[in-house]
């Protein structure tokens, strides 16, 4: 075993990585040990999204714009279907009906976490630009 694969093992074990990243770290070292005539046929993996980004930037009167620059980690989104999974299906049921009564319409049952992380790989095609001169307002909604 080398030592990168010990260092990228470590960070797994400390919890600094995920191991998704830790097997993209493994496969990148694994790809620097093989000769140069077979890098050329790999093709590079896309980088999946870390954060979702909401930027708004408005300007109604020079006085006070109105700046707001969110960045989410996806990592939540994990976690909220861990804690969705623990949650009794009576319990489901109300927290569904509640998310309707609120024009929300989401379905707890059906989040599963491989359906979480197809979601997230769509992500990486996200971006939703609104610019509206009238008001001079600007909202950016993107992956990074």
């Amino acid at each position: 075993m080398t030592i990168g694969r010990r260092q990228v093992l470590a960070m797994l074990a400390a919890g600094q990585i995920t191991t998704d990243e830790a097997d993209r770290l493994i496969t990148a070292l694994d790809s620097l040990d093989q000769p140069a005539g077979a890098l050329e046929h790999v093709a590079p993996r896309p980088v999946a999204p870390r954060y979702l980004r909401v930027v708004v930037d408005m300007h109604q009167d020079a006085a006070s714009p109105i700046k707001v620059n969110v960045r989410v980690p996806l990592q939540v989104l994990r976690a909220g279907v861990k804690l969705a999974s623990l949650i009794p299906p009576q319990a489901q049921e109300q927290v569904n009906n509640a998310l309707r009564q609120r024009g929300v319409p989401f379905d707890l049952t059906h989040v599963r976490p491989e359906n979480l992380d197809q979601f997230i790989d769509r992500l990486t095609d996200l971006s939703v630009a609104v610019d509206q001169k009238q008001n001079d307002l600007k909202i950016k909604v993107f992956c990074e």
